[in-house]
């Protein structure tokens, strides 16, 4: 009798993804309710499902002949080491949490971008859209060394797990899936069969595409009203289709389709922002703007200002929960920042509200997850909330402490000034930045220790002396009140100003010669001690003297 691979003429390979009654080659082989792999038995020519229970499956006879046979599963001691070994420890799980935790305000970040033709909206933009930025940076920069020192969200998350008797439920709500899946699945659908090997450490899968071909109709609800034996039996006769989106005839490589997605999704990302913020500019004017703003604005009634901040938060959170992504709620508020709708200082708790509602979908998630792997998953949703809420504690509750505002303050009023700053903080702080850091990392903690100590004491001195320069400059020695005994280029965007400046005007092309301007009046600069100013012309002008 003959394998399935080795009647196709090539060597058994294993896994083989199984699902419905696949027809490839003329073989046919059995359903399987769940997405389950077929494994080669060393040393023979035949395979086994690793993770079905004993359950006698029939012999589907071939059109050639040949049939594919089902065997016992694999060893029990087997599988339940593949089960127990974890992909990725809680621990090592946290500092990329905090990463994603950056890496998901980018999206404000580049929305703010769409109101750069207007200089003071486009400060008011950058710096709600920063603001978040700032924080999750301030966040990471004093949580991730006491984690690595103390481990404290790990031991208290841990202690969370333990102390609840918690168990596996259904699916977390999908609330905004329902719309869009549909419309993804006819652009791309991929297998997940095969992501999940990749991730488990199978190396067999390492080299398949993730696009999936074939797919098998909706059995959910039948596998889950009926007993496994039954729903094998009853789904027996169900045949794989061919699926149904633009990539599955192309052939195109895998990165080729993930390029193309890239870009695809950037133009529509992008063009959905220019509509969105030109809709916003002409609906949100005159007396519907004011009116807005006072209501979005407004504190509450003394003595429960303080209460204002924190309802914002529990408004964001909820807001969040109900998109289930806290990129697109601050995305949205974005351009609101920007007309001046709403307040930096409105929209910073907003933000932090956003930051705790997108770990309450993880968390649901996670208590989703599979009896063995329970445990892990919720620990590390916890460690997504514990991590924000401690950034709260920490940014928030004093008004003294509410840095990132400030922080973002500044970069609004830089980036007005210099537009093209934008461009260059998105690469340094999400692209450049990063690398650094992972390729040091690459490196042990020794190396990380070593370069991140000196850079970190260089950057507290620079503050240091940013905040005595603006406040008591007395304090300082003469030549460190200033940064003029640095080079001009260490301390000023002009010099880099100037370079790109010339480099843009280069490839710019010439703009029409603008009509003769009529004669103006000039006001003449007087020293201070002058007791009434008056109002003179320069020689060259011919405007009459007021």
């Amino acid at each position: 009798m003959m394998s399935y691979s080795e009647r196709l003429g090539g060597p058994a390979v294993s896994p083989l993804p199984v699902r419905g009654r696949h027809m490839v080659h003329g073989a046919t082989f059995a359903y399987v309710p769940s997405p389950q792999v077929l494994h080669r038995i060393p040393g023979t020519s035949t395979y086994a499902i690793s993770s079905l229970s004993p359950v006698t499956l029939t012999e589907h006879s071939c059109p050639c002949g040949e049939v594919l046979e089902c065997h016992d599963p694999l060893p029990t001691k087997l599988a339940q080491e593949e089960e127990q070994k974890p992909v990725l420890e809680v621990s090592s799980a946290i500092p990329i949490i905090m990463g994603s935790n950056i890496g998901t305000s980018v999206t404000n970040t580049i929305v703010a971008l769409m109101q750069a033709g207007d200089r003071t909206d486009f400060r008011r933009a950058f710096a709600g859209a920063t603001v978040h930025d700032c924080f999750n940076w301030l966040s990471v920069l004093v949580l991730l060394p006491l984690e690595a020192a103390t481990g404290y969200l790990h031991h208290v998350t841990g202690l969370v797990v333990a102390s609840f008797n918690i168990r596996g439920g259904r699916d977390a709500p999908d609330l905004l899936k329902v719309i869009t899946e549909p419309f993804t699945r006819l652009i791309i659908q991929l297998d997940k069969s095969v992501i999940t090997s990749i991730a488990v450490g199978d190396e067999s899968l390492r080299n398949h595409s993730l696009i999936r071909i074939w797919c098998h109709p909706d059995t959910t609800e039948a596998s889950t009203s009926m007993s496994r034996v039954e729903a094998i039996g009853s789904l027996a006769n169900t045949t794989m289709e061919k699926c149904n989106h633009i990539f599955v005839d192309t052939g195109l490589p895998d990165l080729a389709v993930g390029l193309i997605l890239l870009a695809g999704s950037l133009v529509v990302l992008c063009t959905c922002l220019i509509l969105l913020v030109k809709m916003l500019n002409s609906l949100l004017k005159g007396q519907v703007a004011n009116v807005i703003q006072k209501v979005i604005n407004t504190d509450f009634p003394a003595p429960f200002t303080w209460v204002t901040g924190y309802f914002a938060m529990v408004v964001g959170a909820s807001m969040t929960f109900v998109v289930q992504s806290s990129s697109v709620f601050t995305s949205a508020i974005t351009p609101l920042i920007g007309l001046g709708v709403i307040s930096i200082e409105r929209a910073y708790p907003l933000t932090l509200g956003s930051n705790i509602g997108t770990t309450t979908t993880a968390i649901l998630a996670a208590l989703a997850s599979p009896r063995e792997k329970l445990s892990s998953s919720f620990q590390i949703a916890l460690c997504h909330f514990f991590f924000n809420i401690s950034g709260i504690l920490l940014w928030y509750p004093l008004p003294c402490t509410r840095l990132p505002i400030r922080m973002a303050k500044a970069l609004g009023k830089r980036t007005a000034k210099y537009r093209w700053f934008a461009v260059l903080y998105l690469l340094v702080c999400f692209l450049l930045l990063p690398s650094l850091v992972f390729g040091i990392s690459m490196a042990g903690w020794q190396a990380m220790v070593g370069v991140g100590t000196p850079f970190g004491a260089l950057l507290a001195f620079v503050v240091l002396v940013n905040v005595l320069q603006s406040r008591s400059p007395g304090h300082l020695p003469k030549w460190l009140q200033t940064w003029d005994f640095l080079p001009r280029w260490m301390h000023s965007l002009q010099p880099l100003d100037g370079l790109i400046t010339r480099a843009t005007l280069c490839y710019a092309r010439p703009e029409p010669r603008s009509p003769q301007l009529p004669p103006r009046v000039f006001l003449e600069e007087l020293p201070p001690a002058t007791p009434s100013p008056r109002l003179a012309l320069p020689a060259h002008h011919n405007a009459t003297r007021l």
